[in-house]
């Protein structure tokens, strides 16, 4: 299967391990740019933070050479899942922020299968993420299929 990573660049040590894992198992698997370009070693994961902290990240969106939210669609068009790896982040269990929330939707209109690295987080939105159906894995990549 092609699967398309769905996370906060926060937790890039933990997309680094499932992607491997993915991989070993014979997927096809993307992962979020500024990821990739931590993992390349263009930037440091300490760098994007703290940039992100102090001026949020639209200087990344904008250095980006295209639409960073576009171009995440387009994976995920052609993609034949979404997992989401949704960890704990600012004291929020299984937290999917802004973007994650996103692009789970763009994959439920697209009729992609989401797969959640952990239950559904108690959140604003957790009714819409109900809504999606995601299969929840509980950290089993067996259950991908």
């Amino acid at each position: 299967m092609k699967i398309t990573i769905c996370s906060s660049i926060e937790f890039t040590p933990q997309i680094k391990e499932v992607l491997d894992q993915l991989s070993s198992l014979g997927h096809i698997v993307e992962i979020p740019k500024y990821s990739q370009k931590i993992l390349n070693g263009d930037l440091t994961l300490e760098e994007f933070m703290t940039k992100k902290r102090k001026e949020g990240d639209l200087e990344f969106r904008n250095k980006a050479e295209e639409d960073l939210i576009k171009r995440y669609y387009r994976i995920i068009d052609e993609s034949d899942a979404i997992l989401v790896l949704n960890l704990e982040k600012n004291g929020i269990q299984n937290y999917i922020g802004g973007n994650t929330f996103l692009e789970m939707g763009f994959a439920f209109v697209l009729n992609k299968q989401i797969f959640l690295w952990n239950d559904i987080p108690k959140m604003q939105y957790s009714d819409e993420l109900i809504a999606m159906k995601p299969t929840i894995i509980n950290h089993d990549l067996g259950k991908i299929k």
